[in-house]
């Protein structure tokens, strides 16, 4: 029956809201809430395609309330508050969180809450009912499909992490450097742009100079929403280790802390005694030194628990005896037709780094060996990526949109016009591919194009290439 449930009693809310599960949006308006006056034809195409109108939609006909920004929790005599996220069905078959869960939008132009417990955070996530639907780009939304319906609320080890990740954020806002803001500052608590046109809509700051900020949102990052996804609704068996075992170490240390102190405890010795002391073998292949690195945060492999959810990376770099950084740093290849057809805030580029966190693991050539320096964990400053990336970034698009360039060199090499490292203080793009591929209007075709190119927009085939961070940028980040 609709509107049958007692708002006061979050158990009633999820007995009713179980109703959702295995039914289509579409469905769920027949149902539920039948308009005479509007026919399915003209429901596939009213404005749940908007992002939230989803949740609107539900909010006002499942759960019988008129859809409102008010910051305490959506049934707020029970204290829960109603979120929907979109699940991804991955080409092997696997589940994933689609995208990042926003919270509730941060306030710039007043005093910040230093008490979480008293923040409108802390309102929306005490208990969540959380709807997870199937997104399927090639179809309406309102033929999603509602796959779950749960109540969730952050465990203990997670809301310590939670709250060191708000008080990071608020500090920031409080410094008056909320523009410098970043969803890669923080682990699992992240704060957000608000869609493509967060750039055009900003907001004076309440502290500092005053400087307009972008608007933005608590959020809970799409790394964590992938692991409560499996662990809590799929009950996969997730298979992650533990870096901090004893719940009470974030109470007195940093989570950064605690991991980098982990490797700076090895600090000064070579890659060769580290590897007698892990019992591992010396046998300087490339996977040596991280390796090495897991071994020291007490884990077996990539897969810690910790960097699983906070989506941090972990890049090992080696120094040479005068301090040089032989390699710049390499990221997944792309596809040209992709990256021309992207906005910035919507690009691969932009999103890997403004929710990507690295701790770099520093060696530093003596002899025939290498010493551990020590660990920092990182992420790229906002005014680096929206400043001096992203010019870096928008001409190699403009240029891939308008044509590349190429001439063929006496030595019958192949060259394009693409910006090269000179070009760019932090990013630059080359080839990652097995070897050179191409296939050109004027008749010319080198090498294996199916396996080592992709096409132009204009439709030619270039080699494969991938943006990499300059060497010179990352040794800048790697002080001590």
């Amino acid at each position: 029956m609709l509107f049958d449930y007692d708002r006061s009693s979050a158990d009633s809310i999820l007995h009713y809201a179980r109703q959702l599960e295995g039914r289509t949006f579409l469905e769920i308006k027949r149902e539920f809430n039948p308009d005479p006056e509007t026919d399915d034809e003209e429901a596939l195409t009213e404005d749940t395609n908007a992002k939230g109108q989803l949740g609107n939609f539900l909010e006002k006909n499942f759960f019988g309330y008129e859809p409102n920004s008010v910051q305490e929790a959506d049934f707020r005599e029970a204290g829960v508050e109603l979120k929907q996220t979109c699940i991804d069905l991955k080409k092997n078959g696997e589940y994933t969180a689609g995208e990042r869960l926003s919270i509730t939008n941060i306030s710039f132009e007043e005093p910040v809450e230093h008490d979480f417990y008293k923040s409108h955070v802390w309102e929306k996530i005490r208990c969540i009912l959380l709807i997870h639907y199937l997104r399927d780009k090639t179809i309406p939304r309102m033929l999603y499909k509602i796959m779950y319906v749960n109540l969730f609320t952050p465990p203990a080890d997670d809301l310590s992490i939670i709250i060191e990740d708000y008080k990071k954020i608020i500090g920031k806002i409080e410094s008056g450097k909320a523009h410098e803001l970043s969803e890669s500052d923080t682990l699992y608590l992240g704060a957000c742009t608000k869609g493509s046109t967060a750039a055009k809509s900003m907001r004076p700051q309440y502290y500092g100079d005053h400087t307009p900020a972008k608007k933005r949102n608590f959020c809970f990052k799409r790394n964590y929403m992938d692991y409560v996804l499996h662990k809590y609704v799929l009950r996969d068996a997730v298979p992650c280790e533990k870096i901090i075992t004893d719940r009470g170490a974030l109470k007195t240390r940093t989570f950064e802390d605690i991991i980098t102190g982990k490797i700076f405890h090895y600090a000064g010795k070579t890659d060769r005694q580290l590897c007698m002391l892990f019992d591992r073998e010396y046998n300087n292949n490339k996977s040596q030194w991280s390796d090495l690195a897991y071994r020291m945060l007490g884990i077996k492999g990539n897969h810690a628990e910790e960097f699983v959810k906070a989506n941090i990376v972990v890049k090992s770099i080696r120094l040479e005896e005068n301090g040089a950084m032989r390699e710049s740093m390499s990221f997944p290849p792309f596809k040209f037709i992709e990256l021309a057809d992207q906005k910035w805030e919507d690009s691969d580029v932009y999103e890997y780094f403004s929710e990507t966190k690295f701790l770099f693991v520093v060696y530093r050539r003596q002899g025939e060996e290498y010493v551990l320096k020590g660990a920092r964990l990182w992420n790229m400053p906002a005014a680096d990526l929206d400043g001096t990336v992203r010019e870096g970034w928008e001409e190699v698009q403009r240029i891939i949109k308008e044509g590349v360039r190429f001439s063929v060199n006496p030595d019958g090499r192949i060259s394009n016009d693409l910006p090269g490292k000179k070009d760019n203080r932090i990013i630059h793009i080359r080839p990652h591919a097995t070897r050179s591929a191409y296939r050109l209007n004027n008749g010319i075709i080198r090498g294996n194009v199916e396996r080592d190119a992709n096409p132009l927009p204009d439709g030619q085939w270039m080699t494969t290439q991938s943006f990499w961070i300059n060497n010179s940028y990352i040794l800048e980040q790697l002080s001590f």
